[in-house]
């Protein structure tokens, strides 16, 4: 998780074309992450639940974040 932290800072330092990858790639990363997260859900114990709930909400929240920035951006999401 410390190096994602770090990536997100680092990505001020990019120009347009590379922050338009980085956003695509980061939203593709983020709805594989969703799914694999609503997957193990469906398995978990009762003792993890609350974990993926929480953990699910917050990659929601950034995947709205990372979508509003892409369509700000006018890029092709497909």
């Amino acid at each position: 998780m410390h190096s994602e932290f770090v990536k997100e800072f680092k990505i001020s330092d990019k120009n347009e074309e590379e922050k338009d990858e980085e956003i695509l790639e980061s939203l593709k990363q983020v709805k594989d992450t969703l799914t694999n997260m609503h997957n193990n859900m469906q398995f978990a114990s009762s003792d993890l639940i609350d974990y993926y709930t929480y953990q699910i909400k917050a990659e929601e929240a950034k995947y709205s974040y990372l979508l509003k920035e892409a369509k700000k951006r006018d890029l092709n999401i497909t």
